[in-house]
């Protein structure tokens, strides 16, 4: 049996072993590794956190992988529980149904599709679906909801028997998932496998320059394998007869890029990067990341001497959302149960549950007001303003949020 922790030493793209380590974080809990009360007094597992950049191609990627059936097989994250995604994905269906002139006969596969809330958009308007997903909880409820799903990993022999079956597809999509696989080289000539001749791939990833220039190191985790900007990209496509057919810059995450890709033998277009290409120079730069990691301890010191400020006055803080972020942010800035008592999440599975490692427990967003506390810590900062407008009601109170990126401060 293999173990569930291996260290890589050469790149995800390239293959160069060119590597230079640019962060780490230590050993942390793998971030959706939420806890139940029973297994509160069990063993868990810690990885090193570990970030690589390519001095070849210049991709920034974890060094050490965790066995993917390990962290995908049994899954608490659902897109649908998010409004703000769900209005995302509405508009990313339109999108491509219109750029790419998708009809009633073209197949769409989600590679990744969670629980279908990016496939139900694309059935609304007329295409045919298939998800794709490994996690059995989560494909089963959106198979049972109408949204069709086979239950596995993306891998050659299933993108041959996906072929087979429902036939090539016009557009494929990967949402995040792009970010998640160790070996992109196979990944890819598996699209190749089920893309029709002139479809279509498009995947969202977080985008390497937002990370960076916002601060957002917390969307550093062991699922999230490599940290994309377009650069690398450009080769490794051309090396396999694809070419990247356009780049757009979307808000979801903090800031993502959509990437669509298609055979160079195709009908569509070259997209024209100049000017992505040219606005990514910093980080094609090691000492880029050098600087980075100096901003993250000096952003860890301004939070926990907030915190400090806090308790000293014997005032009482608690979270908002569970996401996997918050567990490389827990980690990152010392927060526990010592300085947050509890966590607050909108998803219904992940309350009464407890964070990976500190085991702070998460409960319901109503628990703010019994005994409200002075001060919430947004962990999910992607969606602070949604939150803030919601629960408007805790300002009225008395109580004061803080938002921990890209710099500390308390609204």
């Amino acid at each position: 049996m293999s173990p569930p922790v291996s260290a890589r030493a050469d790149c995800r793209l390239c293959g160069s072993r060119d590597l230079s380590t640019v962060l780490s974080f230590g050993e942390t809990p793998l971030a959706n590794s939420y806890l139940s009360s029973a297994d509160l007094g069990k063993p868990e597992l810690f990885a090193p956190l570990v970030v690589n950049f390519c001095n070849a191609c210049s991709l920034v990627q974890l060094r050490d992988v965790v066995d993917p059936a390990v962290l995908f097989s049994h899954y608490l994250y659902v897109s649908g529980t998010s409004p703000a995604f769900v209005a995302h994905f509405a508009d990313y269906a339109a999108t491509m149904i219109e750029r790419f002139s998708l009809g009633a006969e073209s197949l769409v596969v989600d590679i990744g599709s969670n629980d279908g809330s990016l496939l139900t958009q694309f059935k609304n308007r007329g295409t045919r679906i298939l998800g794709l997903d490994p996690a059995l909880n989560i494909a089963s409820e959106a198979t049972a909801r109408g949204i069709p799903t086979i239950v596995g990993f993306f891998t050659r022999e299933a993108a041959q028997v996906i072929a087979a079956g429902h036939g090539k597809a016009r557009l494929m999509t990967a949402n995040n998932v792009f970010a998640h696989t160790d070996d992109v080289a196979e990944f890819i000539e598996a699209v190749k496998d089920l893309l029709a001749p002139d479809g279509v791939f498009v995947f969202e990833v977080q985008y390497l320059k937002d990370l960076i220039e916002k601060n957002l190191f917390d969307i550093i985790y062991h699922e999230h394998l490599c940290y994309y900007h377009v650069t690398p990209l450009v080769p490794f496509f051309e090396r396999r007869g694809l070419q990247i057919v356009g780049v757009d810059r979307v808000p979801t995450h903090g800031g993502s890029i959509r990437v669509a890709v298609a055979r160079q033998s195709g009908p569509h277009a070259r997209a024209g990067l100049d000017e992505i290409l040219t606005g990514e120079a910093a980080l094609n730069d090691r000492r880029t990341y050098d600087a980075f990691a100096e901003r993250i301890a000096s952003n860890k010191a301004r939070l926990l001497e907030m915190i400090a400020a806090i308790k000293t006055r014997n005032e009482r803080i608690v979270g908002y959302g569970a996401p996997a972020k918050a567990t490389t942010l827990g980690y990152a800035f010392g927060l526990d149960r010592s300085n947050l008592e509890y966590i607050v999440d909108d998803a219904t599975l992940k309350q009464g549950l407890f964070m990976p490692g500190t085991h702070v427990p998460i409960t319901l967003p109503e628990t703010l007001y019994d005994n409200p506390p002075h001060y919430c810590l947004i962990l999910a900062w992607n969606f602070a303003d949604a939150i803030m407008k919601s629960h408007a009601r805790f300002r009225d109170i008395g109580g004061r949020f803080i938002i921990p990126v890209p710099e500390p401060r308390t609204v």
